[in-house]
């Protein structure tokens, strides 16, 4: 006996379609926007910034669960806008098409204090610059006219009660502590990129902490902390014109100072924190050859891009960002930084002793560059970024450096004694002079401003790496014609994208080709890399290619077996070097870029300053 399908019971699916009101239209909104306090603090920080703001108070109850109220000295609203403010999409930043293609505010979607009304009890006090004195209005008396009340010139914006209309969302939320960690990282954030206004920072009645109005440094070293600033390095570069112009500016940090986390990385694009994958790939990519192992660098970066170049768009909480040309901006992040991580000849300065301390490679108050140098010294390819500003690129910027000679040990360049005669000749070579050799492993050496220690198989590692890659560029790209072409299942993107970048491969060495569908041929590859895991390698690059635009997986392999070439070929511990041949290391140190560290990210060389001396035998106490 069969059984007889049942029907299935009727439900949502089956009901009629309807208009939803208003009030759960802005509680689902909410539900993207505002996941937690530290969003709503967010969303009217961005409100106070794009009113012009110079102080902005933040006062938290309970980590913003119970209250967040926050005060700025902005522009204000006027009295007869303030009831639009709380309405959903009604905003005075945006008014068409044009308007939301080339965005200069933090906020402009208009749903963001309607999303917190419709999970809150909302308050705004405003008063602007012709008003007599203050409006206010409740987001539970929307329909009631702004009543008049005290207050001075700017906006207070007074949450209480977060998620009391929805119950279960609160749930959700973790403890105090938790929450207001959470708050006081989006103030970080936001804090760091408008060294400008001054904030402050209250928590359940009592001050936590405030930052004065300064220079992007001082905010840096307020916020990150003095270990940030003194191991970091500020770069500052801007291509193009108008419309095409790029600025790429703030804080790097020195490879020496890296994290075993990727847990202090800040980067803005138009003021705008961001987490971007393309962003992040394009500085990781620039510190490929000087950081040591799973390591991960620090930075805090500004992107200033024509807005109409740049999609602000693609998010609800406006965290994500999608570029009109990625592969430019990929280029020019990448290059930019990677410069600035080199040391070249011609930017070696010297600069006033520090306080007393052991001054490791390439630290922040170093030998190889004055401040002025460092900001003025990246140098870039204009035909390596793509068509978005290669022609406003062209004469604008300088070709990198000349390759440098091949270090030769077998020099007879003499020491100099030392006397005052010799400070000029030092300030020429930065590293000083060679004055003995210890345990035959490390060069002591001695400049104007103390001792230097150099590790000289690390130093003389990177010079030979840095001296075979410039061969190789300087070389046409060698190729090697598979004489069985290797061939593999691809999907619809992989077959896709080998087909839409196959210029760019070419150029990489690699012909790759449909050989049937479904299936792409290897049929060439460059000559280095014959030997390794092929497929492997194309898949990565295509991967690469798909997601960011550029692949820089063919150069990472080809510099993997250049730095074991170079590792074999260096000067080994437990050779004798004579005086000479220590100066002649010295002077390639000074011209290789990324002498600070060795192809494996270790530092090649540190400085011990004559203060230091003076305190370590207590001379003048």
């Amino acid at each position: 006996m069969t059984k007889e399908l049942q029907q299935p019971e009727q439900g949502p699916r089956d009901a009629p379609i309807r208009l939803l009101p208003d009030q759960l239209i802005s509680q689902i909104a909410a539900g993207e926007v505002i996941e937690r306090p530290a969003a709503v603090v967010k969303e009217l920080l961005e409100n106070a910034i794009d009113a012009d703001a110079t102080r902005i108070d933040i006062r938290l109850q309970n980590g913003g669960i119970k209250r967040i109220a926050i005060t700025d000295n902005g522009k204000g609203i006027e009295p007869d806008q303030l009831g639009l403010a709380l309405t959903r999409h009604a905003t005075s930043k945006i008014e068409n098409l044009h308007d939301l293609e080339n965005v200069t505010s933090l906020g402009f979607r208009g749903e963001a204090l309607a999303s917190i009304a419709s999970v809150s009890d909302i308050e705004i006090h405003s008063r602007t610059a012709s008003a007599a004195h203050a409006w206010k209005i409740s987001g539970s008396t929307l329909s009631d006219s702004p009543a008049p009340a005290s207050g001075q010139l700017g906006t207070t914006v007074d949450v209480r009660e977060l998620y009391i209309n929805t119950p279960a969302r609160r749930k959700f939320l973790k403890t105090e502590q938790t929450e207001y960690g959470h708050c006081l990282d989006v103030i970080q954030r936001i804090a760091l990129a408008r060294p400008a206004i001054h904030f402050t920072l209250s928590h359940n009645d009592k001050p936590a902490t405030q930052w004065l109005a300064g220079t992007l440094e001082e905010r840096a070293a307020m916020i990150l902390g003095k270990e940030f600033a003194d191991a970091s390095l500020y770069i500052d570069q801007d291509v193009g014109e108008g419309a095409q112009n790029l600025r790429l500016h703030g804080f790097i940090g020195l490879p020496a100072a890296s994290r075993s986390r990727a847990d202090s990385q800040y980067f803005y694009v138009n003021g705008r924190f961001v987490r971007d994958r393309l962003l992040t790939h394009a500085v990781r990519a620039a510190y490929e050859d000087v950081l040591f192992g799973n390591r991960f660098p620090s930075y805090l970066l500004f992107l200033d891009i024509p807005p109409s170049a740049v999609d602000v768009n693609v998010h609800p909480a406006k965290i994500e960002v999608r570029f009109r040309d990625s592969k430019s901006i990929h280029q020019f992040i990448r290059h930019t930084v990677n410069r600035a991580l080199s040391r070249t000849a011609d930017t070696a300065s010297p600069v006033p002793v520090p306080p007393p301390s052991v001054i490791r490679a390439g630290s922040s108050t170093g030998i190889w560059r004055s401040e002025t140098a460092s900001r003025n010294m990246v140098r870039q390819n204009p035909t390596e970024y793509g068509s978005f500003i290669s022609a406003a690129l062209k004469g604008k910027l300088q070709n990198p450096p000349e390759d440098t000679p091949s270090l030769q040990l077998e020099t007879h360049q003499a020491s100099p004694a030392y006397s005052d005669e010799n400070t000029q000749a030092e300030e020429a070579h930065p590293l000083g002079y060679a004055l003995a050799q210890l345990r035959d492993t490390w060069i002591l050496a001695q400049n104007t401003r103390g001792l230097v220690l150099v590790d000289m198989h690390a130093a003389h590692e990177r010079i030979l790496y840095e001296k075979l890659k410039a061969d190789v560029s300087a070389n046409t790209l060698q190729t090697q014609s598979l004489l069985i072409p290797v061939s593999f299942r691809a999907d619809h993107i992989q077959a896709g994208t080998a087909e839409e970048h196959r210029d760019t491969l070419l150029s990489l060495g690699f012909d790759i080709s449909p050989l049937s569908e479904g299936t792409l041929a290897i049929r060439s590859v460059p000559a280095l890399l014959r030997e390794a895991d092929i497929e492997s390698m194309v898949k990565e690059m295509l991967l690469e290619l798909h997601e960011y635009g550029v692949s820089a997986i063919a150069g990472e392999k080809r510099n993997e077996l250049l730095a074991t070439v170079a590792c074999h070929r260096s000067v080994r511990a437990n050779r004798t070097l004579t005086l000479p041949e220590m100066n002649a290391l010295l002077r390639q140190m000074e011209v290789t870029e990324n002498a600070d560290q060795c192809n494996h990210g270790r530092p090649t060389w540190i400085q011990i300053d004559w203060q230091t001396l003076d305190s370590f035998f207590m001379r003048g106490q």
